[in-house]
């Protein structure tokens, strides 16, 4: 009888299961078949960019990227969080499993005389005592106070008949790969600023170094105007004004000091190390890394694929989506098995008696009838959160195209800007040298020479700057396309198991 009457619940359990809530189906956004800024620059060949900073052929560059992959203190923490998104997905997995609860009691109690139910008994009226110390009542056994031992297991498990543990499970796997998602994009916007950390400090060394060769220049510039004054050809204002030139470049000297310093910080607090801490190693001048010729970005379609936030955006519309399916099972009923067994007595020796067992087995069934609205408003509050998501990932697949369009246009305006700045400065060297041709001969003046060195100094530094500029425009493009953090991924899968 017993069997029958749990049979039709159980093959409710075991059969009956379904998963309740919208089923999650990838998104198909809307992107371009090409790219808009199409030139030498950037094409449609498929992209290789698991470790593009090594694509600037730069060691000291190539070093620092890994170092910092292996200490940033942002990238351990995002490790960890992905840590914890796992162990939140192992909590909403241990939901699909059975309780088991061990116990162990004793207790000594001795129940009041002076109460109806103990009259009843005959506890009030007995004066007898028992052979255990205690006082007898009228029903044989019966003591006051009395021990009682027990030992027993309990086990409990919830059928997951719609689906709210398994919508669990996936909602907190999504969850998983957007921490993980999260982690990569970390790492790209890590390798990016350590790039862009590099670029400015060999900008800043380059261009102290120009200012330091204009220095050289000015100053014979001086000696050669306090020559013709000595000589009774020029005049102290020759002499002032090449002082003044000198005066001002010297006085620009430590501002490139203090960009090489915070530079070099910079890419200290990067790596996880204390200030200063790369001087040593950074300290000689070099050129700023030379770009490749030309990007290989493959279509936008590959790029809604490889970019982290994008496909971290993804997984967090997937986990709300899920949680829809969590909020509705809650409309449905829940069937939860029960099971009860230990062993009960008043001594210790009598536990191993067979009579001394008890045991519970049975199913409760929890339906929900009235709760003010709560679970209609989660259901709808569940929907709008992944209706946000959809929009947060179509907002993740617009900005990206965006960033590539303008880092791409950068790269091809800084190019040709470098291109007119080589010939600028040629130019100006010459047209420095004729000015002091002509000064020696007397056929110009002084003014002449200084602003020709004027002019020769600014271009250098604005092919300097231009150089920076087209080195950093090509990182935040590779930083747009995504790119990177493949080379990191199965260390970071190491660190974590």
């Amino acid at each position: 009888m017993r069997a029958q009457r749990l049979s039709p619940l159980l093959v409710l359990a075991f059969v009956g299961a379904c998963t309740v809530g919208p089923d999650y189906r990838p998104p198909q956004p809307q992107v371009p078949a090409q790219w808009t800024q199409r030139g030498s620059t950037l094409t449609s060949e498929p992209a290789d960019l698991g470790a593009w900073w090594k694509t600037f052929h730069d060691p000291q560059l190539n070093s620092l990227v890994s170092r910092a992959a292996a200490s940033n203190l942002e990238l351990r923490a995002a490790a960890l969080r992905i840590a914890q998104a796992r162990a939140q997905r192992d909590i909403a997995a241990s939901g699909a499993w059975p309780s088991l609860n061990a116990s162990g009691a004793y207790a000594r109690t001795r129940i009041s005389e002076r109460t109806a139910t103990t009259s009843l008994l005959g506890l009030g009226q007995s004066t007898g005592a028992s052979p255990s110390g205690g006082v007898s009542g009228s029903i044989p056994g019966l003591t006051n106070p009395f021990d009682q031992f027990q030992y027993g297991f309990d086990a409990a498990w919830e059928a997951d008949l719609f689906g709210r543990v398994s919508r669990s499970v996936e909602a907190a796997d999504a969850g998983v790969q957007a921490s993980v998602e999260e982690r990569h994009d970390a790492f790209v916007s890590l390798a990016g600023e350590v790039a862009r950390a590099y670029i400015e400090l060999r900008s800043a060394q380059r261009e102290q170094v120009i200012a330091r060769d204009s220095l050289q220049t000015q100053r014979g510039i001086l000696e050669l105007a306090q020559q013709r004054r000595n000589s009774g050809v020029g005049d102290d204002l020759d002499v002032a004004n090449a002082a003044a030139v000198v005066a001002g470049t010297q006085a620009q000297l430590p501002l490139y000091q203090r960009r090489i310093t915070q530079a070099v910080n910079q890419l200290s607090l990067l790596l996880a190390q204390q200030p200063g801490a790369l001087s040593e190693e950074l300290e000689a001048a070099q050129a700023v890394p030379p770009v490749p010729p030309r990007m290989p970005a493959g279509l936008p379609a590959d790029l809604v694929r490889r970019r982290p936030d994008i496909r971290a955006a993804e997984a967090r519309l997937h986990a709300a989506t899920a949680q829809v399916g969590v909020a509705t099972a809650d409309f449905f009923p829940d069937l939860t098995l029960h099971l009860g067994l230990g062993l009960q007595a008043e001594r210790l020796k009598d536990l191993t008696d067979w009579a001394s067992h008890f045991m519970s087995l049975g199913p409760s069934l929890e339906l929900p009838v009235f709760d003010g609205g709560r679970r209609r408003a989660t259901v709808r509050l569940q929907g709008l959160r992944a209706q946000e998501a959809a929009v947060g990932y179509a907002g993740a697949v617009l900005d990206a195209l965006h960033e590539v369009d303008n880092a791409a246009a950068a790269c091809n305006a800084e190019q040709e800007r470098q291109a007119a700045l080589a010939a600028a400065v040629s130019q100006e060297q010459t047209a420095l040298q004729l000015a002091q041709q002509r000064y020696r001969s007397g056929i110009a003046g002084f003014i002449e020479v200084l602003d020709a060195e004027r002019s020769q100094q600014q271009a250098q530094l604005e092919q300097a700057d231009s150089a920076a500029a087209t080195a950093a425009s090509f990182v935040a493009l590779y930083k747009a396309l995504g790119g990177g953090w493949e080379e990191t991924d199965m260390e970071a899968r190491r660190d974590l198991e």
